[in-house]
């Protein structure tokens, strides 16, 4: 069994709840996600989503920001099996969180 914890984070000067967990494999990542749900408008007046995905040992994973400032996005790589098992693993919990948090869908 693996032990979520939960916190806060400021995004965007709103302060929203998150949830933490440890994914162990080979490698091991600590996984944190929070949103405060859907607020009804855009980055000015909407939701505030947080996502952390961190190495803890022995996890192969390079990050490249995309765009001048690294606002374009970015992508993932990742080295090796158990790096993809435990990637997996963290996007579902990040997935659930965030599912979990918005309350409601709007089609």
């Amino acid at each position: 069994m693996f032990a979520i914890t939960e916190g806060t984070r400021r995004v965007y000067g709103k302060e929203i709840t998150t949830y933490t967990r440890e994914i162990y494999s080979a490698n091991v990542l600590e996984v944190e996600a929070g949103t405060n749900g859907f607020q009804g408008g855009d980055s000015g007046h909407g939701s505030r989503t947080y996502i952390r995905i961190e190495d803890m040992g022995s996890t192969d994973i390079r990050i490249n920001p995309l765009g001048r400032d690294g606002d374009e996005g970015f992508e993932l790589f990742l080295g090796g099996d158990c790096e993809l098992e435990t990637m997996i693993r963290a996007l579902k919990f990040i997935t659930k969180s965030l599912e979990d948090g918005a309350k409601e869908v709007h089609d």
